[in-house]
């Protein structure tokens, strides 16, 4: 099997987290580690490693930085990533909030790259816009114009993407789950406890 190029990774770790009472998203705990420690350790043999978001705890090792404006959503804060990867070409683009991430799941889309990027789509067909891995330049093409608050499926609707859907194990949770209300998060909690 051909060696896959290296690769940089973004994570998305902005957002006010309204419906969890404003609380640093990524930093809440499920399963011993935040969420944001989780995500990271999946991207462990990227570089760099880049959180974009407010300040906030971050492994060692990895680049910390802000959204121009602060706040102003995934697309500004995608280019704020892109700027802080260098030269790499291949990015795996995440959200913070993955609690059941996996390197294997990373690793099986940088196999899976082909066109200008590849992502996952869950159970519903729903494309999981902050779990894909692409090629910098195209994003770095689509963002250059990256306004405040721009959707980013439309922002990524004009690149050649790949879907993948992994397959998930009966009775785990998916590689998908995210936490964005309490009761996700209690879910993701109990899910984390069981063996």
């Amino acid at each position: 099997m051909t060696a896959l190029p290296p690769f940089a990774a973004v994570v998305l770790a902005g957002g006010r987290a309204a419906r969890l009472g404003g609380q640093a998203k990524p930093q809440l705990d499920v399963g011993g580690r935040s969420m944001l420690a989780t995500v990271v350790a999946a991207v462990a043999d990227a570089s760099p490693v880049v959180v974009v978001g407010p300040p906030q705890p971050v492994p060692d090792g990895v680049v910390l930085v802000r959204e121009e404006p602060p706040g102003g959503g995934p697309v500004p804060a995608l280019a704020a990533g892109l700027a802080a990867v260098g030269d790499a070409e291949v990015v795996a683009v995440l959200a913070a909030d993955l609690p059941f991430l996996t390197p294997a799941l990373v690793q099986a889309l940088r196999e899976r790259l082909t066109g200008d990027g590849v992502l996952v789509v869950d159970e519903t067909g729903r494309d999981q816009l902050l779990l894909g891995v692409w090629r910098t330049a195209a994003l770095r093409a689509v963002t250059g114009s990256a306004r405040a608050h721009a959707p980013l499926r439309g922002l990524l609707a004009p690149l050649s993407v790949q879907r993948y859907r992994p397959e998930s194990l009966p009775g785990a949770p998916a590689p998908w789950t995210d936490c964005d209300t309490p009761a996700e998060l209690a879910r993701a909690r109990a899910a984390a406890l069981r063996p």
